[in-house]
């Protein structure tokens, strides 16, 4: 399987046309069998209401997910057309008085599910108002069994060990942050991820600045596939990187039966070892 994570910059559009250029562009250019995007790309929509709606947090949120069928019936013409899977830019979902921040997952075949980002942020509690949703899910696919943890939820050790218990191997993790340590912070998490359930994680961030959109001015980061170095993948667990803050796909070809060979055979076995952590404080 073949794997492309986008640094993906934001951008203006004076109309969804030039929207659909742009996703179209990237997916014809990724060269891959599943492609991910980054956590809240899909905010660059605010910019088709003008300036003044993309500059207000709450007006900006609505913008963008008044879009929503269009964006989808797009992402369903080009998984089909290219015969791939694509974890769509998240963004915001309205089921009730504030929205969730979902991420969509496509295949050929067209929209296979969603996952919805548990835990929310400083700025999305205090400033934002978007809620988190509890429930995760693993997507049984064509390529694997597959889980999304979505940019700070990759930081908690229990959301990725339960897909992991559940089934997945490909953890997806579409991230957007505005500082350096932001994104390490994500990185970290996402490689301990790999590390501890013996599987691949694939993170990818929003890159460059915005000065017409606040929730997004600024944007750091790098695209990055990877994996436990436990024997089995690289020493680094880097499986592939791109550069600091440069837009573009990072790709690398994956099987899965290695992370089946990781938690039977590993140099270490956390995936296995896991149960047998005792809290004993004295």
């Amino acid at each position: 399987m073949k794997i492309a994570s986008a640094a993906y910059p934001i951008d203006w559009f004076d109309d969804f046309d030039a929207y659909r250029a742009k996703l179209t562009h990237w997916v014809e250019t990724a060269q891959a069998d599943l492609l991910v995007f980054p956590e809240y790309a899909s905010m660059e929509l605010a910019s088709l209401g003008g300036r003044d709606v993309a500059g207000d947090l709450e007006a900006s949120l609505h913008e963008v997910a008044r879009h929503a069928p269009a964006v989808e019936a797009l992402h369903q013409q080009l998984a089909a057309r290219h015969g791939c899977h694509i974890l769509a830019a998240s963004g915001p979902a309205f089921e009730g008085p504030r929205p969730v921040n979902r991420a969509v997952l496509y295949g050929p075949d067209g929209r296979i599910g969603h996952q919805d980002k548990q835990i929310m942020t400083r700025f999305e509690r205090e400033e934002w108002d978007v809620v988190g949703k509890p429930g995760l899910r693993v997507f049984d696919t064509a390529m694997g069994r597959i889980g999304i943890l979505i940019c700070y939820d990759s930081e908690f050790p229990l959301l990725g060990r339960a897909l992991a218990e559940a089934g997945a191997e490909l953890l997806l993790v579409p991230s957007c942050t505005d500082t350096v340590a932001g994104f390490h912070r994500v990185r970290i998490g996402a490689m301990a991820r790999a590390l501890e359930s013996q599987c691949v994680v694939v993170q990818a961030p929003t890159v460059g600045n915005c000065d017409w959109m606040p929730a997004l001015d600024e944007n750091r980061g790098r695209a990055s596939i990877y994996g436990p170095p436990d024997g089995f993948w690289p020493e680094t667990g880097i499986i592939a990187e791109g550069g600091m803050d440069a837009p573009g796909w990072v790709r690398a070809e994956i099987d899965l039966a290695r992370v089946r060979d990781s938690r039977r055979a590993g140099a270490v076995l956390p995936f296995a070892h896991w149960p047998e952590q005792k809290l004993c404080l004295s």
